[in-house]
């Protein structure tokens, strides 16, 4: 037997994969390493990771500076508790990070990973009505959003289509429309127009017990990279904060970069009054979190009694080694100009979008930042299609990582990669487009 078959062999019989049916799929693809834009399985071949692996790496794999920068923080504190205790990295961190958000987030709260992020703020902000002496208890959210997989944050993208067997645990919260569009689309004003029609009878019945609003600004990226325009996430944002409600940005895979900015807040031109972030946060190396919220949200909490505090928190909490790898990451920005990487990437993309248009089996083409996404005209569309695992092993055979989200088709690269690089995943979409319309 060999390593790869005895790996393989271990794995079948004592691991669990996340969204996967057991039972049916395949035997997954062993990494044994990577570096930039590629991952090396044990097979001996090389794969080009066109998806950042689940939209995390955002330099690429293995980037000297972030592991040299865990391997030092290793050798002097590698974890302490944070409740009652504090180090330089999680301090120095936080002020990297406030400098960087949109305007007014001035506080952080560490946790462990995206789902716990939205976890937090939803409670800050059901406990921040409570210390003022207000019940506000309804939660706001738009219809295909997606959140994470605890319960709080399952609740906040009950519609999302993934957590119908956790329906008995979830608690209510309503939905609005959200005006997904695409390049020439010519009815997003009269969907944008019913969205905000819908919203204001919304805010007439319900804005008074509303504690907050969530929304992945610009683009929902589980529901198949659907965007959403600028102009009218302001309008949103402007309505939401006349009625007094909270509003929450999830920008745990829109942030550090993706839609072209450091974050789709500053691009769309609105200042939340909390923002979530994960994924990019330490380069794609180690788990964290961060949930940042307005000075008066933290002035909330301070009393005299625990009853008032934010009971929350977990054991890696502003982990060491994790702040470490992520100023790190945020140091790249500046030594690689990583947003003129970004323009530079969203340039490419939409000169390959525009070689295929009019292609048959085309729809919805989008690009924002280092996103590009189209739709594949198929009868299936679900995430459950089963055409999504052909188009991953078609994908696979030649050597791309591209994993579809149902019909929908996606590139989110890390921002190291070359131009013929990309180019390269770009003709595995057009070849997937000829393969299967």
């Amino acid at each position: 037997m060999t390593d790869l078959e005895r790996l393989l062999a271990l794995d079948r019989k004592h691991l669990w994969h996340p969204y996967t049916q057991q039972a049916t799929a395949p035997a997954p693809l062993a990494i044994a390493s990577g570096k930039g834009a590629w991952l090396r399985g044990m097979d001996g071949r090389d794969y080009l990771d066109l998806i950042a692996s689940w939209w995390v790496a955002i330099h690429g794999h293995a980037h000297p500076a972030i592991a040299a920068a865990i391997a030092r923080q290793a050798e002097t504190l590698e974890q302490v508790i944070f409740a009652g205790f504090t180090h330089e990295p999680a301090v120095r961190l936080a002020e990297a990070l406030t400098a960087r958000l949109p305007e007014g987030l001035t506080r952080i709260f560490f946790s462990d990973d995206g789902s716990t992020a939205v976890e937090v703020a939803l409670k800050m902000a059901c406990q921040y009505w409570r210390n003022l002496g207000r019940e506000r208890t309804r939660f706001l959210a738009f219809e295909g959003g997606y959140h994470g997989d605890t319960v709080g944050a399952m609740s906040a993208s009950r519609n999302s289509g993934f957590f119908s067997s956790f329906a008995p645990l979830l608690f209510e919260v309503d939905f609005l429309p959200f005006p997904a569009t695409w390049e020439q689309d010519q009815e997003v004003e009269q969907k944008e127009t019913e969205a905000l029609r819908v919203l204001d009878g919304y805010l007439e019945r319900h804005g008074q017990a509303c504690a907050a609003a969530i929304f992945e600004p610009l683009a929902q990226g589980a529901a198949g990279m659907r965007m959403c325009r600028p102009k009218f996430l302001q309008t949103f944002a402007e309505k939401i904060r006349q009625a007094g409600i909270l509003l929450i940005a999830d920008e745990v895979m829109t942030g550090f970069g993706r839609t072209g900015t450091m974050f789709a807040c500053g691009k769309a031109g609105i200042a939340p009054d909390m923002i979530c972030l994960s994924k990019g946060l330490t380069g794609g190396f180690l788990p964290m979190a961060v949930t940042a919220c307005r000075e008066e949200i933290y002035a909330a909490f301070l009393g005299e009694t625990f009853d008032r505090a934010l009971a929350h928190g977990h054991s890696f909490t502003a982990n060491g080694l994790g702040c470490a790898a992520a100023l790190a990451s945020l140091a790249l920005f500046e030594t690689e100009q990583t947003l003129e990487r970004v323009a530079a990437i969203e340039a490419l993309h939409r000169e390959r979008l525009a070689g295929l248009t009019g292609h048959p089996a085309m729809r919805h083409p989008r690009v924002m930042g280092a996103i590009a996404a189209l739709e594949l005209v198929m009868p299936e569309s679900g995430y459950a299609s089963s055409a999504t695992p052909r188009l991953i092993r078609f994908f696979l055979d030649r050597g791309l990582i591209i994993r579809p989200l149902g019909a929908v088709l996606y590139l989110m690269p890390p921002y190291c990669i070359a131009p013929e690089e990309l180019h390269r995943g770009w003709d595995g979409m057009r070849d997937a487009l000829d393969r299967f319309r």
